[in-house]
């Protein structure tokens, strides 16, 4: 029999602050246009759109700190002000507003906040147990009808971790065993009872595509297609023939006034895509792989937003940077699997020198909680190899560049004014090993702060159950 525990269990959320009323939602998150795909008829609000209101704000100046703005900029002896919500100024001997809570910076860091664009959290929660693998949909090799959002347990006591490590906002995605594997959804790294509340508004969704050995190994093993790579690109394009004839007829309702077609679940998704509105995230680790996605791209006209993983992006480094393709990457993994095996550590740098767009991604419940580091030894790696690479400029790699891939950089990724207070200030140089998240805020609200006396969200599953819950894990 589970005992009941001695609180407020109804909550379901993080167990942080409680406002007696719910804060106002600002103009700027009043639309929301990520629910592409779906012929949606009718008034009212739409069903699984962003329900997320920011909590209430004040005015901050951060005095004397070394500011990395996200955009390849550094400022020294710098300050960062931000109110209702919202960058206002980044510069020096800035002006205190009337009553504003003021930082001392020295010694200190400033950048926005980290944001992951490949992870797992809530989609594989903690504990990890069978009853909580909610991330493949592994029945059938195309699954774009599946959206990773529907699995995500917004208790995962592994979002305030990564929230300790700077994340403010992170893509959950679904996982690579098949061809198409659904939906992915850009979240806010806030306290939450549902998804909804978590969703970053206005975001576009995403589509999770995976070629190479995936695919082809879990299907080949029941003896069905895709068992080659031939057969993975043949369910590619099987898939978006259909997506094209369905986009078609949805075309001729429209142009004749008469009724839409059925409405499929799958087919929203994939038209989705061809019409611009999804953006395509796709696990690829060879150059020869990824070279034939950006044909079937180009054969069905659509747009590959990211390679993840891409271990071999150094190859075709000049190809991503002229077709405008991010690659969402790991510093140092491989040799796990053969598709892996020729991956090397300078990968993200000789992107950078190609003039791609580079991103430092975890794809880890582990490493989404210091893709710092991760980043600080693709900075290394560069240094190494004599390009004259710095903070300013890998900072980018985990703001700036990760928004663009998501379609949000109009609203975060940078220090900006006018963008989400998303603002991180670490104890020293950030790409220091030594160095940790201080104070982390989102939308200007502050979510975490480190020492004894700091504010540390703990979700309901961790009370009572792990140290965090008893108040007893460090700060």
């Amino acid at each position: 029999m589970r005992i009941l525990k001695p609180w407020v269990p109804l909550l379901g959320a993080w167990a942080l602050t409680v406002a007696a009323e719910p804060a106002p939602v600002p103009a700027y998150y009043e639309a929301d246009p990520s629910r592409a795909g779906a012929p949606v008829r009718g008034e009212g609000p739409l069903p699984y759109s962003s329900r997320y209101a920011p909590e209430p704000s004040g005015a901050v100046l951060i005095e004397n700190a070394t500011v990395l703005l996200g955009d390849g900029t550094r400022l020294d002896e710098g300050d960062v002000l931000f109110d209702a919500g919202r960058i206002v100024a980044v510069g020096q001997d800035l002006a205190a507003p009337v009553g504003a809570a003021v930082v001392d910076g020295a010694g200190r860091w400033v950048s926005p906040g980290i944001i992951d664009v490949h992870s797992h959290l809530g989609d594989y929660p903690s504990p990890g147990v069978e009853a909580h693998s909610d991330g493949n949909e592994a029945t059938a090799p195309v699954t774009a009808r599946v959206w990773a959002e529907h699995s995500v347990w917004p208790q995962d006591p592994q979002f305030p971790l990564a929230l300790m490590g700077g994340v403010t906002t992170l893509q959950i995605l679904p996982g690579s065993a098949n061809l198409v594997g659904g939906r992915g959804v850009t979240l806010k790294n806030v306290q939450a009872r549902s998804v909804m509340d978590m969703k970053f508004p206005g975001a576009p969704h995403s589509l999770k595509m995976a070629c190479g050995e995936n695919p082809k190994r879990v299907y080949g093993r029941r003896r069905s297609a895709p068992s080659t790579r031939m057969g993975n690109v043949a369910g590619y394009r099987e898939s978006w023939i259909k997506a094209r004839a369905y986009q078609a007829k949805l075309d001729a309702a429209a142009a004749s006034g008469e009724d839409l077609p059925d409405r499929d679940l799958e087919m929203e998704t994939l038209a989705g895509v061809l019409r611009g509105e999804i953006l395509i995230h796709n696990h690829c680790y060879r150059a020869d792989e990824m070279l034939i996605m950006l044909d079937i791209a180009r054969e069905f006209d659509y747009k590959i937003t990211a390679f993840h993983h891409a271990t071999e992006a150094y190859k075709i480094a000049d190809v991503l940077a002229e077709e405008g393709v991010c690659g969402a990457l790991w510093a140092d993994w491989w040799g796990f699997k053969m598709e892996s095996n020729d991956a090397i550590e300078e990968n993200i740098a000789l992107m950078e020198q190609a003039g791609a767009c580079a991103i430092v991604h975890s794809d880890s419940a582990r490493d989404i909680q210091r893709l710092n580091q991760e980043a600080a030894k693709a900075l290394m790696a560069a240094q190494r190899m004599g390009l004259p690479y710095d903070e300013a400029l890998a900072m980018r790699w985990l703001t700036q560049n990760a928004a663009k891939a998501l379609g949000i950089a109009d609203q975060t990724g940078t220090l900006a004014p006018g963008l989400m207070a998303d603002v991180v200030l670490w104890s020293g140089n950030p790409f220091s090993v030594y160095s940790r998240a201080e104070r982390v805020w989102i939308d200007g609200h502050l979510h975490y702060a480190a020492g004894p006396e700091g504010v540390r969200p703990t979700t309901d599953f961790d009370l009572a159950q792990t140290p965090a819950g008893r108040g007893e894990a460090q700060q």
